[in-house]
């Protein structure tokens, strides 16, 4: 296995097991992404993974309505990215990056699809009250990613307004405030 594909493994079943745990009647609350409920921040997630499937498979994206069965979808998208992880051929296949550039489909996964998971099980366990730790390494490689593309994601739809962290801040409080995310 790869370093990404096991760091997508671990970063994808930590918001899998907060996903499994969002209670029927938290589905319309709020989140720290303000424009989205749970269930719309679900929705971007697995729609995420999706647009990023596309990339490879040359399948349309699906965008979808309000989840159905969040759980379902979820295994299923996760499901296919770690099958073409697994295959070399596919992982190394060059694939349209959108705005970050062409680059190996495992370069997307490890770099965008890891580092919007990741903020966005923050996110989730932060609404839904769960556990909001976070894999320490998938932090250190969504910074890595994140940093030199500051400007390109301060738009609208995008991260809001960086916060400065506090000098004394550990890694996932400083991803986090960079992400825009209030974390006191």
């Amino acid at each position: 296995m790869s370093e990404v594909r096991d760091r997508y493994v671990r970063i994808a079943d930590g918001f899998g097991a907060r996903l499994a745990d969002v209670r029927d009647d938290q589905w319309d609350d709020p989140t720290p992404c303000t424009e989205w409920n749970v269930r719309a921040l679900v929705d971007h997630v697995i729609d995420t993974h999706g647009l990023v499937l596309s990339s490879i498979s040359g399948s349309d994206p699906s965008t979808s309505a309000p989840v159905a069965d969040p759980g379902a979808r979820w295994s299923a998208a996760t499901e296919r990215v770690r099958a073409y992880l697994d295959d070399p051929e596919r992982a190394s296949s060059v694939v349209s990056g959108g705005p970050f550039g062409d680059q190996p489909f495992e370069s997307l996964v490890g770099r965008l699809l890891c580092a919007d998971t990741l903020i966005h099980t923050w996110d989730l366990a932060r609404a839904t009250g769960q556990d909001e730790r976070l894999d320490l390494e998938g932090v250190a490689k969504a910074m890595e990613f994140l940093e030199p593309i500051d400007d390109a994601i301060r738009r609208p739809g995008g991260f809001a307004a960086r916060i400065p962290a506090p000098p004394d801040a550990d890694p996932q409080t400083r991803l986090l405030n960079f992400g825009g995310r209030p974390t006191g």
